[in-house]
Order: structure tokens, then C-alpha cells, then sequence
């Protein structure tokens, strides 16, 4: 992939971009994930591309329109299929930018590699989401916590039947303003175990960002919220005892002695970038932090004795998130107060501030988009 020829992205004109006045409406409450903005990025891969040699065409930006899709699109039967989740932020100067871009392209890359599908070069990638973002740049919402959640993703579009590997794929990146992931109003969010589903396996996908885990997460999560939490936690799937993670977030364990555990990366967990993240602000703060394997039992025990002061959940959707109550057939606890805890609140003020432009960056995590 590194010799791959360089994509220029073809601009077509939008026929019939959305008016401002109805634009403005849209994004005064966006919530999150259900306004679009006017384009879209496409490109596609196919094996006979480039000689037979396989590769990357058709990029450009364009008008967001549904897809064409064949009923024998493999994508439809074979699942082959990953997608990114990023954001693009305002900063004080009025510039846009992008949070560590670099690593959700590398990641997207780990994602393909699983699933069997093509590569797509980092510069690419990265290139593509700034191409939409300054198309769209007056989508950005101005709200609380306010931004435009970018979601790249790629399918399989070859139409046939059989357990292969597709010869066709589509890239796309789409755009969607947003608010705030959990509305406001709790101090934190309350959590239900579930002992009946696991979310991935060792040798599975777990690692990757691929659509098939989240389907996977959607009867435990709706069990949670029918119970009255805002998200499920699920344990491994050997022993049945390890705290892995969230739907879509990864969790971090507070204790009264400062020191922080989250459970380690090993095939299971997505390696969220929110994470990674946090992982080095903590430990620029001084911070012991392990990355360790953590039983439910042993949260219930540390909670209720008071050793864990504070539980918080990350990703980029949600950002950090308190924990303040866990729940599962064996009863209920809580973490602390119940509430937003001093280094939660710590570690998600530097992070969005390094984000936003407010706290120095000295990682050169953040990517202007000229």
C-alpha cells in the first residue's frame, strides 16, 4: 500500500445544497447522529483495478445521496464491513480541527486487515475527512459539547454468494453534527451487567471496529435500558468474571490512592484512541495506571468499601463519562458520591481542552484543517 499511486478526489458541485435558514434550524438541537450534513466522500477498490494489481479509484466528493446497492452485495450476507468514529472541532481562532487522526487511520487499517478488505493509505483517509470537513464546515453546531462527528466506513459491494473474500469495496466518510452523546441532566451514567451475552471472543473481532460487534451489543444493551441504565458492561467470554467493556466505550478504575486500572488490550477490546489518550494524561499527572484484568467481584468489593472512589467510561462519541451505579442480578453499588469524581472531571477538562484548542498540545495530537 505504501507504493500506491497518490488519489486526487474529483469535487462535484452539490445540485441542491440544503438553505441556510432550514441548515440553522437543523443544527440549533442536533442531539447526535441524526442531522447530515449536505456531502459525502466515495471512492472504490477493485481487484481488476491497476492492471489486475488491485486498487483505489473514483475518489471525490459529492452530493450525500442513498446507495445503489445489489441484493447480492456481499456486504449484505458476509458482513464485511468497518467504519471510524472522529470528530472535527471548532477552536477559538475560528479553524477546524481534527483530534489524532493519524490513529483512527491506522486503526481503520486494522479493522480491514481482519475482515479480509483492502487498505486504504493513511494520507488517504486522513485527506478525505478533511475534503468533507471543509466542505461542510458551516454544519458545525453551536452548542455545549459541540461537533461534527465524522463517521468513515467501508463495505463490501461485489454482488455474489460465497464465503470469500470480496473482489469490490466502497470507502465512504459521512458527516453528522452533534451535541452531547448523553443528555444532560444525570451527574453520571448507570450501568447494567449483562451475564447472558458476551460481546467478543478471543480469536474473534473483538479489536476490530467492525458493525457485526455492535449488533452483537444491541439485545444486552436494550435489556440495560429496559431496566433503567444508560448502558450495558460486558465480561469476558471464558470465565465469565473480567470486566472488558462498555457497547462502545472502554472503562478506567479509580482508587483512593490515586492509582488507576483498565483492563488490558488482548484481541477483545476495541482499542479506543479515547483511551490511549487518557492513558498519557494520567500519566503525566503522575498517576500509577495498570492496564490489568479487573473481576466483578472485586469492583462490587472496592466499590462498596470505598478503596474505588471513581469509575469512568471514554470513547469518542461520549468522550469521559462518570459511572456512578452498576447493576446486576446479584443487586446493585455505587461508586463514590454517585457523581462526577475530582479526576473524571480532570482528565475530560484537559482532554476536550486539548481538543478545542484551550490547554497546550504537547503530544501534537491535534491537526488543523487549513
Amino acid at each position: 500500500m505504501a507504493n500506491a499511486p497518490a488519489l486526487t478526489f474529483e469535487q462535484i458541485p452539490h445540485p441542491a445544497p440544503v438553505p441556510g435558514a432550514t441548515r440553522a434550524q437543523a443544527i440549533a438541537d442536533p442531539g447526535f447522529g441524526t442531522v447530515f450534513t449536505d456531502h459525502m466522500i466515495s471512492i472504490d477498490w477493485d481487484e481488476g483495478h491497476n492492471g489486475g494489481k488491485g486498487g483505489w479509484h473514483s475518489a471525490k466528493l459529492c452530493a450525500r445521496e442513498p446507495i445503489m446497492l445489489d441484493p447480492a452485495a456481499s456486504v449484505l450476507h458476509y458482513a464485511q464491513e468497518i467504519f471510524e468514529g472522529m470528530k472535527a472541532y471548532r477552536r477559538e481562532d475560528g479553524t477546524m480541527a481534527l483530534f489524532r487522526p493519524d490513529q483512527n487511520a491506522r486503526r481503520f487499517n486494522d479493522s480491514a486487515r481482519r475482515l479480509a478488505m483492502p487498505e486504504l493509505p493513511e494520507d488517504a483517509f486522513i485527506e478525505a475527512v478533511e475534503t468533507v470537513v471543509k466542505a461542510d464546515r458551516d454544519w458545525f453546531p453551536d452548542v455545549e459539547g459541540g461537533s461534527l462527528y465524522i463517521r468513515p466506513f467501508m463495505f463490501a459491494n461485489e454482488h455474489f454468494l460465497g464465503v470469500r473474500p470480496a473482489k469490490k469495496y466502497k470507502f465512504l466518510t459521512i458527516l453528522s453534527p452533534a451535541g452531547n452523546y448523553f443528555k444532560s441532566g444525570a451527574p453520571a451514567v448507570s450501568i447494567w451487567v449483562s451475564s447472558d451475552y458476551s460481546r467478543a471472543a478471543p480469536g474473534g473481532t473483538g479489536a476490530a471496529k467492525c458493525g457485526g460487534n455492535y449488533a452483537a451489543s444491541l439485545v444486552p444493551q436494550a435489556e440495560a435500558i429496559a431496566k433503567g441504565h444508560d448502558q450495558v458492561v460486558f465480561l469476558d467470554a471464558v470465565e465469565r468474571k473480567w470486566i472488558e467493556e462498555l457497547g462502545g466505550m472502554n472503562l478506567f478504575f479509580v482508587f483512593d490512592d490515586g492509582s488507576i486500572v483498565t483492563p488490558p488490550l488482548g484481541g477483545t477490546i476495541l482499542p479506543g484512541i479515547t483511551r490511549d489518550s487518557l492513558l498519557t494524561l494520567a500519566r503525566e499527572e503522575g498517576l500509577t495506571v495498570r492496564e490489568e484484568r479487573y473481576s466483578l467481584d472485586q469492583w462490587r468489593e472496592d466499590a462498596t468499601s470505598g478503596r474505588l472512589v471513581e469509575t469512568m467510561a471514554c470513547g469518542t462519541a461520549a468522550v469521559v463519562t462518570p459511572v456512578g451505579r452498576v447493576a446486576s442480578r446479584d443487586g446493585e453499588f455505587t461508586i463514590g458520591t454517585g457523581g462526577p469524581g475530582q479526576l473524571t472531571s480532570k482528565l475530560r477538562a484537559k482532554l476536550v481542552g486539548i481538543q478545542r484548542g484551550e490547554v497546550e498540545d504537547t503530544h501534537g495530537w491535534v491537526r488543523t484543517i487549513d
